[in-house]
């Protein structure tokens, strides 16, 4: 075999791996989820949002931001409230505005008295939540 040949495999072998190790080094790392009880979770929060039921719209969206919450502990994300949490993990969320327009609704919910989410707004939110939990690998 000719000893260029040779080299010029070598050299094809020696660039792939350098090219796995690279992408691996920069690669999002999953979380490895309990898929089952985040979907288990996830059915309960939209079960429970009820067209004819006002309280349970406040609720589902308090109870979607809880569970977005602990996946994010779950998956060691450093800060001490979850918008900290959520800052340092933004770049895994395919609708970030999304996201974080209903976790500031969620923060009006449990800080602002009286203020309370329509049916809609309840909806929306929870479809944030669940394309984010989506994102993380969490359902």
């Amino acid at each position: 075999m000719n000893p260029s040949l040779i080299f010029l495999l070598i050299a094809i072998v020696i660039v792939g791996v350098l090219v796995f190790i690279a992408v691996s080094i920069t690669s999002k790392r999953r979380y490895s989820f309990d898929k089952e009880d985040y979907q288990v979770d996830w059915l309960k929060i939209e079960n429970s949002l009820a067209k004819d039921n006002k309280q349970s719209y406040n609720a589902a969206v308090i109870d979607a931001d809880k569970l977005l919450d602990k996946a994010l502990n779950e998956m060691g994300i450093p800060g001490k409230t979850m918008g900290e949490r959520m800052k340092r993990s933004s770049s895994y969320f395919s609708q970030l505005n999304s996201v974080w327009y209903a976790h500031k609704m969620r923060n009006q919910i449990a800080h602002e008295h009286g203020f309370s989410v329509d049916y809609n707004q309840a909806k929306h939110a929870l479809a944030s939540y669940k394309q984010a939990l989506k994102d993380l690998g969490a359902i």
